[in-house]
């Protein structure tokens, strides 16, 4: 068919962009019924495709399917288009949520009603990890990479992009040198200019940090790198990196505490758009420490600038090879034991999170990463209420904006009585 015009293709990932609630799975399934069934825009086998690849990209899946999506259809400006108005809706929510939690977070009305998003955010993480472990660990080497990723990242605390890279070289090695490629088309739907592209958006992914560096705010050029690095290591979507982000930002650098990670993950889940806007969450509250309003803006749009341009350049970069890319068989299993290793990861953030929100209080054990809860710490209430979110999520299937209002207005209600 004809490429759309861009006023239609601004309505339809507009319409995308603000109805992305519920994790990369609720988005990616989102696009499909819009962009192949309803309007036939991409065929079954070029989106399935056009997943894989995103897949195999660092960064937010969704975000970048959605921007292949436009690229393809309408070339540069039309993937601009798409992966733009696929985050800007949610990154605006995500400034006023931040904001607010920044003058009012502290208040025990507020406090209390972030218990119940905390506990209904236990079960999506656990959810994330169901769904992920169903569609990704096929036969003995996927269950045991995803268990040695998990032993890595919760008793040696290995860092998340040294497991992410062992795992695709495992894959690689592994692929059987005699597979069959598949069929490919025949052209690419827009020309490749590779060294146009990386000389392009490398350029404007770096401007922002040079910039920051010649004015000498240290400390947001330790954010613009920090956010840049995470870019560049976040396969497997936001929740395999989430772990590895909150270690960094609470405990080595001290921007925010463990509470407010938690809190930061609560409200990006409220949130459409890609789970990863979070990193502006928390760059928005470590802004807001350091320099009040200003600063968390600054703090903000910088994040922004680093998480979602690379994106583009990932994109822009390896759309045209797409075909190419998805027939070759090392390449895909790298991509397959990446994603089994992205298992491991999440269950070590769903075991991470839960201690958290259930104890008061969780120490490391000595030598080793292992988080031990004092089970004296145990709160009945979160307890109570993540148990109330796994029959409301699990068994009666509410979504999880209902889960969470849910949720959130019991321990409202728990808190007045007291």
């Amino acid at each position: 068919m004809s490429a759309p015009d861009m006023r239609l293709m601004a309505r339809v990932f507009g319409r995308i962009g603000v109805l992305s609630f519920g994790g990369p799975a609720a988005q990616i399934a989102l696009m499909h019924r819009e962009l192949v069934d309803r309007h036939r825009w991409l065929s079954e086998d070029s989106f399935l495709r056009a997943l894989s690849l995103c897949m195999l990209l660092p960064g937010p899946e969704a975000m970048q399917l959605a921007t292949y999506a436009g690229w393809r259809l309408r070339g540069t400006l039309g993937g601009l288009l798409a992966g733009l108005l696929f985050v800007l809706p949610g990154a605006a929510i995500i400034l006023v949520l931040a904001f607010g939690y920044a003058y009012f977070g502290q208040m025990p009305l507020v406090q209390a009603a972030f218990m119940g998003i905390k506990a209904a955010v236990i079960v999506v993480v656990v959810q994330a990890l169901r769904n992920l472990g169903r569609k990704a660990l096929h036969g003995r080497e996927g269950w045991m990479l995803a268990t040695l990723s998990f032993v890595a990242l919760f008793v040696f605390g290995v860092p998340f992009p040294l497991i992410i890279l062992t795992a695709g070289l495992w894959g690689a090695f592994k692929a059987a040198d005699g597979a069959s490629p598949v069929e490919i088309d025949a052209a690419p739907p827009h020309p490749a200019r590779p060294i146009g592209v990386i000389a392009l958006w490398g350029t404007l992914w770096a401007s922002p940090l040079l910039f920051v560096w010649a004015m000498g705010h240290e400390f947001l050029l330790q954010i613009g790198l920090f956010f840049s690095k995470l870019a560049v290591v976040t396969f497997g979507g936001a929740y395999a990196v989430l772990a590895y982000m909150a270690q960094t930002v609470v405990q080595d650098h001290g921007w925010i505490t463990t509470e407010q990670m938690i809190d930061a993950l609560g409200l990006a889940e409220t949130t459409p758009g890609p789970l990863i806007l979070v990193t502006e969450f928390v760059a928005l509250l470590a802004g807001f420490a350091q320099a009040g309003p200003w600063g968390a803006v600054s703090a903000g749009v910088l994040t922004l600038w680093v998480t979602f341009t690379p994106c583009f350049l990932w994109i822009f970069f390896a759309g045209p090879y797409l075909e190419l890319i998805s027939a070759q068989p090392r390449l895909a299993g790298a991509l397959r034991a990446i994603t089994a290793a992205v298992v491991g990861v999440i269950a070590n953030l769903s075991v991470w999170f839960a201690l958290h929100v259930l104890f008061e209080r969780v120490l490391p054990m000595a030598h080793l990463a292992v988080p031990l809860p004092d089970w004296s710490s145990f709160d009945p209430v979160a307890g109570a209420l993540t148990l109330i979110a796994a029959v409301l999520m699990l068994g009666l299937r509410f979504g999880f904006v209902l889960t969470m209002a849910v949720t959130a207005m019991l321990a409202l209600g728990w808190n007045l009585l007291l």
